[in-house]
């Protein structure tokens, strides 16, 4: 199966993955809408790859089996001082 990779226009770090290449079809619009002209990052047959780099290579061949898109967004930034102060027993 091959997939295409494409970034968000709007969102930093956000990646949807499709089955075919310029075809969004299963992906609603809301998301699309909410994506941006998304702009093709490359295209690469995904059952001879074994890992991803940020997504889990598994979840985005079931999401691509069962609803035809895979959405990467990127993890909640740290705040590194909040934690610091829980740390040191000090509220916010």
């Amino acid at each position: 199966m091959l997939c295409a990779v494409y970034k968000s226009a709007r969102k930093p770090d956000t990646y949807l993955f499709v089955k075919k290449r310029d075809c969004f079809d299963d992906v609603p619009n809301a998301l699309l809408d909410m994506f941006g002209v998304p702009q093709l990052v490359m295209v690469f047959p995904l059952i001879k790859r074994e890992t991803l780099g940020m997504a889990d290579i598994a979840k985005v061949r079931a999401a691509l089996a069962e609803q035809g898109y895979y959405l990467q967004i990127p993890p909640p930034q740290i705040n590194l001082l909040s934690e610091h102060k829980q740390s040191l027993g000090i509220k916010d």
